[in-house]
């Protein structure tokens, strides 16, 4: 069964999740945003070998310390193709919100689907043309890695690069509120929430 530990990274708080298999100590890092020594060290304390990294998309917040952790590990780090003109357009991005540069990372294409480490990977777009989140079980139950998609009453922006009302609400609506109710939500900022709470009470977007 899998283990979880999220904490807020890089100077937006991005929430990057780490999970691993204590079995077989091989785990994944989600959105490692920023603070790549503070994520590092947090692996090397938890003990596990990290298999990949995995982004929800491609916002420089959310992948500010991809290419370090990438180069030290030697994994592969996974993107759907949708957010690729994101990456390539990072340093736009950083600058638009006065950001320091951040190095390109090299990204192996994720699809609906896929599954790492038992997460099975939904593509919801709406915040980003390749916005994913990656949903599956550990100890305590149900969970969903949400990314900037479901936020604890709230939903992601759609005013940014290749953003959509409508397909937020799809996504949201079609593949997010029919999980279980009792599914944890780890969103990519703030505190977490589960799908039932949403569903009931997301003033945004009503099941």
């Amino acid at each position: 069964m899998l283990h979880l530990e999220t904490f807020p990274v890089g100077p937006l708080g991005c929430n990057c999740s780490l999970l691993w298999d204590p079995a077989t100590s091989q785990g994944v890092v989600v959105d490692p945003g920023g603070d790549g020594a503070k994520i590092r060290k947090r692996v090397e304390a938890l003990g596990f070998t990290v298999t990949a990294l995995l982004h929800t998309h491609a916002h420089f917040d959310h992948v500010g310390a991809t290419r370090e952790l990438q180069d030290l590990w030697q994994c592969p780090a996974h993107l759907h193709d949708d957010d690729t003109f994101l990456i390539e357009a990072l340093s736009q991005q950083t600058s638009r919100f006065g950001m320091p540069a951040i190095p390109q990372p090299a990204m192996v294409s994720l699809s609906a689907g896929d599954q790492h480490l038992d997460l099975t990977t939904l593509h919801t777009p709406g915040h980003t043309p390749g916005s994913c989140c990656f949903h599956g079980a550990f100890e305590k139950g149900q969970v969903l890695l949400a990314g900037d998609t479901l936020f604890r009453g709230g939903v992601g922006r759609t005013d940014l690069w290749g953003g959509s009302w409508d397909l937020l609400e799809q996504s949201i609506r079609g593949q997010l509120y029919v999980l279980d109710s009792g599914t944890l939500v780890i969103p990519g900022h703030g505190p977490a929430t589960t799908i039932g709470e949403e569903a009931r009470t997301n003033p945004y977007v009503h099941a």
